[in-house]
Formats: structure tokens, C-alpha cells, sequence
């Protein structure tokens, strides 16, 4: 299906068989174990310029179990960013010691950027190095996207057919962008639940039109709650307010506790991108509706699948 040395950048440069194949690649990878051989002799580079816990160490933990090694910072201080090395300088650089680069930047298109910097350099005669992207700013996070959908078919045994909502931060949050693309893809009714100064951006809501998909939008999660099959709760980011005035305006405006959740049918799932904040109380940890945390861990196996893909370590 032509993965190997791809750029993993934007979800929607994927087809609804390809995304398939990649669940089928994990679902096998869980049930038979990891091979530790696969990707034995492989370096993976995780440039992680923004704050980051289960995209980093999911990524970590997929490549280790493969046999990769990884090599990687968290944050930019210790490194020749912080001496005013540009991305491109560092991407040239990493490019030398590593087979595949997982990014995270604050900027919109970095991701994009950095792979035209590794396919530059084939122009030059280096071997290509792909570029995963691990969230560009507010853009999108593609390979959560992946795991959010497989973490959807895990738990309802299909996509097509379901209602799913989505709340919260749906301006900023790059989680539902990405996820709002591909469940174009499929046959699904979404709906949006945020503030006006919050709703999903309006270019996501011209691609939802053009493409014919059914969508709503609602101000309560007491409108959806009983009828979704998916509730994918989103924290307000604060980091991404340009004024914090703003943010004080909205913080805390959606909430789920137990007692919400039971309003929801008995094989609804609530998942979360996480962190959360305050958006899901503890006590809704213990209703059996609760996936976050599975959800995590389902970063695994996706991830797995997609390095040994893409290093053409599996077809």
C-alpha cells in the first residue's frame, strides 16, 4: 500500500483501506506479541519540542518492543534551539544518526516542513528519512487519530454507523481536527459541543460539507449524552489562548461525573486525548464506560504497527 519511507504528516493524506490495514497490522501485533527482531539495528528519533507524555513514551515504548533504539529530547533546553538552530538545521542534522523522525512542534505546518527538509536531501544522494508527525501546533496529531479510531472499533466492533460527539476545545484542540477528518471517511454522525468561541473552525466545517457529512452542533452535553455512541471529551487549552482573558471565559464550562455518565447507554464509551484538567471528574474513572486510559494504551499498537510500516520492517 506504498508505506514504506512515507511521511506520516496529515490524516487526510490517508484512505479509509490504508487506515484499515493499520488496525489490522496492530490487532495482529496485540494478540501474537511484538516481534523484538522486527526493527532490531533501527534508530527513531523523537524531537519532542513541546511538553508531551503518552505520544513521546507510547512512541518509546512501541519502537523499544520492536528492538529500535531511540534517541530523543523533551523540550528544547539542552539542545541548539535554544542558540537559535533552526528546525530545518536540526531536521538536517538528526537526519544523519536516526532511520525515522517523530516530531512534535508548537507551529502549525512544521511537520509538513520538516519532511520536505528529509525529502530535500534525497536530491542530494542521503537515504530518505520519514517524518511522523506527533502534533503541529494547533493542526492536527494524526497518529492520535489513528488510535482514537482504533480504540472506536475496539470497543463498538465497527466505525460505520455510530454517533460520535465531541466536546470541549474544539477550536484549538488538533486531536478532533484530525479525528474530524477521517471519520469522513466513514458513515458517521458527529457532533460538536463547545462554546461559539469554540466551535470546530469553519474550514472544518466547509470540508464536512463539501464531503457530504452529517454534522450538528450543541452548547450542552446534556443534548448528546444520551444518544452517542462516542463522547470524546478535550481539555480547554490555556497554552493556546493568545489572550488569557479569553480562556478565563470558557475554563471549566464542560464537565462529566459519574452521575452525568450513567445517562449514557450501556456500551457508550468516553474517551479523552488527554491530560484532562478538570473536564472528567475522578469519580467517573470507575464507570465501566470510562476508555481514556485503555485509549493510552492502545497508542502502542498502533504505533508499532505504523514504525514497522514504515520502515518496511511488515507489508
Amino acid at each position: 500500500m506504498g508505506f514504506v519511507n512515507r511521511d506520516i504528516v496529515s490524516i487526510k493524506d490517508f484512505k479509509k483501506e490504508e487506515l484499515e490495514h493499520i488496525f489490522k497490522t496492530a490487532e495482529k501485533m496485540e494478540k501474537d506479541g511484538y516481534d523484538s527482531t522486527l526493527l532490531r539495528g533501527r534508530k527513531v528519533g523523537l524531537l519532542f519540542y513541546e511538553p508531551s507524555t503518552r505520544t513521546r513514551m507510547s512512541f518509546d515504548a512501541a519502537a523499544h518492543a520492536l528492538g529500535a533504539e531511540t534517541i530523543w529530547f523533551a523540550g528544547v533546553e539542552g539542545t541548539s534551539v535554544m542558540k537559535g538552530e533552526t528546525l530545518k538545521d536540526t531536521i538536517e542534522t538528526v537526519a544523519n544518526y536516526v532511520d525515522l523522525i517523530v516530531m512534535r512542534h508548537p507551529f502549525d505546518g512544521s511537520a509538513r516542513w520538516a519532511a520536505d527538509v528529509t525529502t530535500n536531501r534525497t536530491k542530494r544522494g542521503h537515504k530518505k528519512v520519514p517524518i511522523i508527525n506527533g502534533g503541529d501546533g494547533k493542526n492536527e496529531h494524526p497518529t492520535q487519530t489513528m488510535l482514537d479510531l482504533y480504540s472506536i472499533r475496539k470497543t463498538q466492533g465497527r466505525i460505520d454507523g455510530l454517533e460520535i460527539a465531541m466536546v470541549g476545545d474544539l477550536k484549538y484542540g488538533r486531536t478532533v481536527h484530525s479525528l474530524s477528518y477521517a471519520l469522513s471517511m466513514y458513515d458517521c454522525k458527529l457532533k460538536y459541543v463547545a462554546p461559539d468561541s469554540l466551535q470546530i473552525p469553519e474550514h472544518i466545517e466547509t470540508f464536512l460539507n463539501r464531503n457530504h457529512i452529517q454534522f450538528t452542533k450543541h452548547s450542552k452535553i446534556e443534548d448528546i449524552i444520551s444518544s452517542a455512541d462516542i463522547i470524546y471529551m478535550t481539555r480547554i487549552q490555556k497554552e493556546r489562548f493568545p489572550d488569557e482573558n479569553e480562556y478565563n471565559k470558557v475554563k471549566g464550562i464542560f464537565k462529566i461525573n459519574r452521575a452525568l455518565l450513567s445517562r449514557a447507554k450501556p456500551t457508550a464509551r468516553l474517551m479523552h486525548p488527554l491530560p484532562r484538567v478538570d473536564e472528567i471528574s475522578v469519580d467517573a474513572d470507575e464507570d465501566l464506560r470510562a476508555y481514556y486510559f485503555e485509549q493510552a494504551g492502545n497508542g502502542v499498537p498502533v504505533r508499532a504497527a505504523l514504525l514497522s510500516l514504515v520502515m518496511g520492517a511488515i507489508e
